[in-house]
């Protein structure tokens, strides 16, 4: 049987095209004659066997290939793990391909075929917010994409004070990792915001000053200088509706941005809660007499600083603010005051 096994591979091209019919019915040389016959009939039942051989192949194939893919995106789609954490970030226009070759290089997922075969599948791959994420190599690519998709995006929160400036509040920004002072003070300079009681306010670096409503405000963590001034405006915009504020203004014979100015007199000068109300109705009073305001947190803003004692030379700045040295109310908000001391000048304690 082995004598047969060798001489049958030796012969074996030859046989082949003997069958095909290119030197049919010729002894391939070297045969002989007495084996010829056994040789054909043991070719035959090879032949038989070949053809079963590679329909079970042509069958099993695929069944054998689906299964190794089904296992490595099984494997590709799991977590990594080790516990490294990263800050990510995504870009302005990335790519789904570029999100997962940044990912695989930085060891969050296993497998970026497997992380675009899955974001495509479930309509993810469009999904992808730009922003910055805190991701870990303990998650599964499924976790990821949920993060990646809007969920996960980092998020700060803020408090401004009632009170502060426009420089105040820039610096604020700035030291609680929010907006850089530079970039939040351009855009308030230059930005062009498209709010109908602005159009009361003074051209110039300060016109914002006093609209920027101070509260506690979450943004994303990458969030730009005029994002932070457009959420501060509508929640301006916001607390102005529900007080009514140009409607009760009217009343005193004020605009809104003289009524804010007024606040925000009110707003610095108070110590306590409960002397608001007082203290703007003594301005209105001051107002109606046509005498000085005299109020001292006017000459520090004109001084543009804050000083804890006003010295008598202070007081003779020469600057529009300065309500030591002119009449009525001077040309625009001095801080950013909050609902109280806005409700304070709608209500006015008489004195």
């Amino acid at each position: 049987m082995n004598i047969m096994k060798r001489l049958l591979f030796s012969y074996w091209e030859k046989i082949r095209q003997g069958i095909s019919g290119r030197i049919q019915g010729r002894i391939p040389e070297g045969f002989p004659r007495s084996v010829w016959q056994k040789v054909r009939e043991k070719i035959a039942a090879l032949q038989a066997g070949q053809r079963v051989g590679l329909i079970l192949l042509s069958l099993s194939v695929p069944v054998f290939l689906t299964g190794l893919a089904g296992l490595y995106l099984h494997w590709g789609l799991g977590a990594p793990g080790g516990g490294k954490t990263i800050i990510f970030t995504v870009p302005k226009g990335a790519s789904t391909d570029w999100v997962a070759e940044r990912l695989y290089q930085k060891g969050i997922i296993r497998s970026p075929a497997a992380f675009r075969f899955y974001a495509r599948r479930h309509n993810l791959d469009k999904k992808i917010a730009n922003g910055s994420f805190r991701l870990t190599a303990d998650l599964s690519v499924p976790e990821v994409l949920r993060l990646l998709t809007g969920s996960g995006r980092m998020v700060k929160w803020f408090t401004l004070p009632e009170g502060l400036t426009l420089r105040e509040i820039a610096l604020r920004l700035e030291q609680q990792g929010i907006v850089s002072q530079k970039d939040f003070l351009r855009e308030a300079t230059a930005g062009r915001f498209n709010y109908p009681f602005l159009a009361g306010a003074p051209s110039g670096p300060t016109r914002l000053e006093g609209y920027l409503f101070p509260d506690t405000y979450q943004v994303f963590a990458d969030v730009s200088a005029r994002t932070v001034i457009e959420l501060m405006l509508r929640r301006f915009a916001e607390v102005a509706g529900e007080i009514n504020l140009s409607t009760e203004a009217a009343k005193h014979g004020l605009t809104l941005h003289e009524a804010l100015t007024l606040a925000s007199l009110v707003e610095r000068e108070a110590k306590r809660d409960e002397e608001r109300a007082l203290i703007a109705g003594v301005l209105y009073n001051r107002l109606r007499c046509g005498i000085p305001l005299q109020v001292d947190a006017t000459v520090q803003y004109a001084l543009g600083e804050h000083r804890e004692r006003i010295l008598y030379r202070d007081l003779e700045v020469d600057s529009p603010y300065n309500t030591y040295r002119i009449t009525g109310l001077p040309p625009g908000p001095i801080a950013a005051p909050g609902r109280a001391s806005l409700l304070a000048v709608l209500h006015p304690r008489k004195t």
